[in-house]
């Protein structure tokens, strides 16, 4: 096995490839990352190639040989590079894939953006029948365009491909820092911009916890996975004949609930709350369809996801580098 890795320095590149080489059952499989930005180490089993997956010769070469494809390159709120990397790069790989005689299957990670998740309103459940509904901005419709493309390529000529859509993805104090009122929140809302500097730099202070409320005025009700979650759904994945076609919601069982977070974190750790008005809307993303599948269940909870969060412990030469929003 030859294992093609996009995105191999990010959070879940970085921790999909740790997984991957220790798992018994791809012993002797390599791994050829490529990379763009940021450079992972080469090893025994690792070959690393520079450049990126919008240069359609990169895409040649990185695909020469390949059995199997993990996608994970993506970009955020760039208009100057989303079509590129996420459409034409998507594209260039799809096509070498499509005519590769050694390709056995091409694995995408997918996003909730696709379906809008909190910026509209959902009915009933996200399924994988929910129909495409972006959210403005080009990350979004990136996720969208991502899902169409490797579902016509899979009707157009049978290739094996499968998407593994996922929420906003959590590790280490990542989902302590989104509750911050300070300048080192994470992702978004940031909280300064609702209730003002001063405020803000009082709560900060304190401690208190955001509480965001949706746009009906009950608590928000916002899907999450934690990184290790993701990388066990595209382990399970991997050779899975079951996966073949497919689309996949990979989240935690239950969406987190804002009010249940605070109450959590005042029981166990005495921390003050405070309400935040909100115009999102609550959603609930459906995971069934993964576990029935592919056999796979998230290990995290709501409380394991605070406490894993709060009780992380950062080494002094890992500063918290982000990069990107979100």
């Amino acid at each position: 096995m030859l294992l093609l890795l996009t995105g191999a320095a990010g959070k879940v590149g970085s921790n999909f490839l740790k997984r991957f080489l220790r798992e018994d059952r791809f012993v002797g499989a390599r791994v050829r990352a490529v990379c763009h930005n940021r450079i992972i180490e080469a090893g025994e089993r690792v070959e690393v190639i520079r450049g990126s997956i919008a240069d359609r010769d990169v895409v040649e070469r990185a695909l020469d040989g390949v059995t199997h494809v993990v996608h994970l390159a993506t970009c955020k709120e760039t208009p100057e590079d989303v079509i590129d990397v996420t459409v034409k790069g998507l594209f260039w790989m799809l096509e070498g894939f499509r005519d590769s005689p050694t390709g056995r299957q091409f694995i995408v990670i997918g996003g909730d953006a696709a379906v809008g998740h909190f910026h509209h309103r959902h009915a009933l459940p996200i399924t994988e029948e929910t129909p495409h509904r972006a959210y403005p901005g080009c990350y979004a419709l990136s996720k969208v365009l991502e899902e169409v493309m490797i579902q016509q390529y899979a009707i157009q000529y049978g290739i094996n491909v499968c998407c593994l859509r996922a929420p906003w993805i959590m590790e280490k104090d990542d989902f302590r820092y989104t509750l911050s009122f300070g300048d080192d929140v994470f992702g978004a809302p940031v909280w300064k911009d609702i209730v003002g500097e001063v405020a803000a730099a009082r709560y900060h202070q304190s401690g208190v916890v955001p509480v965001l409320l949706d746009e009906s005025g009950e608590p928000l009700r916002r899907n999450f996975v934690h990184v290790d979650d993701l990388v066990s759904a595209i382990l399970a994945a991997i050779e899975n004949p079951r996966a073949s076609g497919e689309l996949f919601n990979i989240c935690m069982d239950r969406p987190i609930n804002y009010r249940e977070v605070a109450a959590y974190l005042k029981n166990t750790r005495g921390l003050p709350s405070i309400d935040i008005k909100g115009e999102f809307y609550s959603n609930w993303m459906d995971n069934e369809k993964a576990k029935y599948f592919l056999d796979w269940f998230p290990r995290y909870d709501m409380k394991r996801l605070v406490d894993s969060a709060w009780e992380y412990i950062r080494p002094e030469n890992e500063p918290r580098t982000i990069w990107y929003p979100g």
